[in-house]
């Protein structure tokens, strides 16, 4: 409230209420943290309006937080993968200040593995949009080899399609898009688009990603969403949540 009635913005090293003061990128910091929070916090970042604290990747950063990371992501890989991977982000930590999620997806899929077979998979977006029309899409899905249908409408043909996929697999609410980026790959009129999303799971409180890229933004986008929702499938999975899937009635 200061900061927006005084113009000012708090800097980001600022004690307490700066956006760097709950982050820890030295890796002995990270252990702590992760073994035990009061080790360098003596107070709760939600207390003060923060989300939570962050361990920022970077050259600093050990296996530990490494290995975390990876978890909050949805990948369980053994030591001996995870030994080839931190390989790689240590090479790419010496050239950046900061390793990213879309980093380490980056990693994973180059040394170690693709994720395991889905439990969704996209068959079929169609969509509807122009002036005056309202953007609908018919998504279809294959879920354990079940195809199930779902139309929604959205803000745009690319809200519309996610509005459908989470339709068919999950209850309304429990899924957060967090962040959605569109980049431009090649050049051109018929240019390949990447599309990168950022979804947060509210029964698990894990963030996850998804990645694709395709000319069609749209199948980009629906894709891309659809890989995030099998990390959430496989992350729940694993912590013993029941499958969330709810199929859309005929």
């Amino acid at each position: 409230m200061v900061s927006n009635m005084t113009g000012m913005s708090v800097q980001p090293n600022k004690a307490i209420v700066g956006a760097n003061a709950f982050a820890h990128e030295s890796g002995i910091h990270q252990d702590g943290i992760l073994k035990n929070r009061l080790t360098y916090e003596i107070m709760d970042a939600k207390s003060i309006g923060h989300g939570d604290n962050s361990l920022v990747l970077g050259k600093l950063s050990g296996r530990a937080a490494f290995r975390a990371r990876l978890t909050e992501m949805g990948y369980e890989i053994s030591d001996e993968e995870l030994n080839k991977a931190f390989i790689r982000f240590k090479d790419l930590a010496d050239k950046k200040k900061e390793v990213t999620d879309w980093d380490l997806e980056s990693i994973i899929s180059d040394e170690v593995k693709q994720l395991d077979t889905p439990d969704v998979r996209l068959v079929r977006v169609q969509v509807q949009c122009g002036e005056p029309l309202v953007p609908t899409a018919t998504v279809t899905l294959d879920v354990n080899g079940v195809e199930s249908t779902a139309s929604s409408v959205g803000t745009g043909p690319v809200d519309a399609a996610f509005q459908g996929v989470q339709k068919i697999c999950f209850e309304e609410g429990s899924i957060t898009l967090l962040e959605y980026k569109v980049n431009s790959v090649t050049k051109g009129i018929d240019a390949l688009g990447e599309v990168m999303v950022q979804l947060k799971d509210h029964t698990t409180g894990k963030t996850v990603n998804g990645s694709s890229a395709n000319t069609d933004v749209v199948v980009a986008s629906t894709t891309a969403y659809v890989q995030a929702l099998n990390r959430v499938l496989k992350i729940r999975a694993s912590n013993g949540v029941g499958h969330p899937q709810k199929f859309v009635e005929e």
